[in-house]
């Protein structure tokens, strides 16, 4: 009789913390957030490509990596969209990060930035508006990884 009370007793023990761990699992997020994917859509003008391609292929990446060796980037990448419709992209110009940088960090990057490309600001925006002849930005979305949790 000794034994059947205490099998009973260790039981319900189990079955409490059981019941308890089922509960904390039921109250936890099922998704651990990850990086950070900055996607912008870019439409080529006819007859650009060539062109566009040159551009990200130098300057973009250039300008790419090194936010990669300052560790501002995990990554980025072309994607290209294979059969884009009329209202559609024709490349995905794609940036990951780990996170979101403070309004005092991005002065410092600017900063950092600047004194690395050595041009002005003037300069830059004017090679921005010479690419809004052949290439338009149609969107950009920032979107962030969820890694399911582990159970």
């Amino acid at each position: 009789m000794n034994t059947n009370l205490l099998r009973s007793v260790l039981f319900c023990l189990l079955s409490i913390f059981a019941i308890q761990h089922a509960q904390a699992d039921d109250n936890e997020w099922p998704f651990k957030e990850g990086n950070y994917w900055e996607v912008t859509g870019i439409k080529v003008a006819d007859g650009a490509g060539l062109k566009y391609a040159n551009w990200l292929a130098k300057e973009w990446r250039k300008n790419l990596e090194f936010a990669v060796s300052e560790g501002w980037l995990e990554s980025y990448y072309v994607i290209s969209n294979v059969h884009p419709r009329a209202d559609e992209p024709d490349l995905y110009l794609v940036r990951i990060f780990k996170n979101m940088a403070t309004a005092e960090e991005n002065e410092k990057r600017q900063e950092k930035y600047m004194a690395w490309v050595k041009k002005s600001m003037e300069k830059m925006q004017d090679e921005s508006g010479d690419r809004a002849e052949y290439r338009t930005i149609m969107s950009t979305s920032l979107l962030q990884e969820m890694h399911f949790r582990d159970k």
